[in-house]
């Protein structure tokens, strides 16, 4: 996290303190997080509650400690220490903290994880033509809607406002889960093809991967259990192949937010791609080589697979496609 990405948490935790009445100041324009001076402690430091103790007319230990609560625990600060007259040094999370939140919170929401208010309280109306590519289109954004705390009603009529280019010819041959594929993979303004392609058992069809990878992480965790061990968030050893699998399941809540608000299922089809081609480099490194025992980075590193096959899962349903356990 950088300082300046800081600054906003700042100026995040002092908007919220105005706004509960416990501060009475107008909100700086931005707020100075600098490396701790001396007396200091932690990763950096900002003296925001002496700014803005004598226009709140408060003292700046009273204004840090409004502060401190509304900054622990938010955009990766991990502890507040209030030092001096009033400075406040902030204590930054370490990248495997945040990783092993990351997978326990996904692992404790399951399916749920990335379902949000975006759409509280909202009812989208679909309106759409007899034809079979707008219907499974209307029927994954309704479901993904869902998700978004709004609710979805789809009606055939003028004027339409869902109208994806029409599949060339009948997807049906290709069975219920391969056609839902095909017709929602492309951006609505493609296409689809309708071929054997999404029956291949190979790399090069993305339908593959997305499920492979699904049933890889089921693989994984049965194997494990055989070895005696299960998945367990925590710090995980140094590995190349870490970055590409947190960056998808972080932004999932983000992708679905976007599916939902923008009427878009392609968008989740596309990200689940993203997630198993992340998977899949990494779950070679999860189960013990050898005679190597099974150690605390491998619990963790089962708890991150697992956290992806539980994202792979969740957009699969909401797709109408299943996610098998064996392939």
């Amino acid at each position: 996290m950088t300082p300046v990405e800081l600054s906003r948490t700042v100026l995040g935790a002092v908007r919220r303190a105005v706004e509960d009445g416990e501060l009475s100041v107008a909100v700086p324009e931005r707020v100075v997080v600098t490396e701790p001076g001396p007396g200091g402690c932690g990763d950096y430091a900002t003296n925001v509650a002496l700014q803005l103790a004598r226009p709140a007319g408060q003292p700046p230990l009273r204004v840090a400690e409004i502060l401190r609560p509304r900054l622990v625990g938010t955009g990766g600060i991990r502890d507040v220490v209030v030092t001096g007259p009033g400075f406040l040094n902030l204590c930054l999370r370490r990248q495997g903290d945040l990783v092993a939140d990351l997978v326990g919170d996904i692992l404790r929401q399951g399916s749920a994880y990335g379902h949000g208010d975006a759409l509280a309280g909202q009812v989208v109306v679909l309106r759409v033509p007899y034809e079979v590519r707008a219907e499974v289109v209307a029927d994954a954004v309704a479901r993904i809607v869902a998700t978004q705390g709004g609710r979805a009603v789809v009606e055939h009529g003028e004027p339409v406002n869902v109208r994806p280019v029409p599949a060339p010819e009948d997807p049906a041959p290709l069975g219920a889960d391969a056609a839902r594929w095909a017709l929602l993979h492309p951006a609505p303004h493609d296409r689809p093809r309708i071929t054997a392609d999404h029956l291949v058992q190979r790399e090069s069809n993305p339908l593959f991967r997305v499920r492979y990878a699904h049933a890889r992480v089921r693989s994984l965790s049965r194997n494990a259990g055989r070895l005696g061990f299960a998945a367990e968030p925590g710090p995980l050893a140094p590995h190349s192949l870490l970055t590409p699998l947190t960056t998808p399941l972080t932004a999932h809540p983000r992708i679905l937010t976007a599916a939902a608000t923008h009427r878009a299922p392609d968008r989740l089809a596309r990200h689940l791609v993203a997630v198993a081609d992340a998977l899949l480099p990494f779950a070679v490194c999860v189960l013990p080589v050898g005679e190597e025992k099974p150690s605390a980075a491998h619990r963790a590193r089962l708890a991150l697979a697992e956290a992806a096959g539980t994202v792979l899962a969740g957009g699969l349903s909401l797709l109408g496609i299943d996610a098998p356990e064996h392939l």
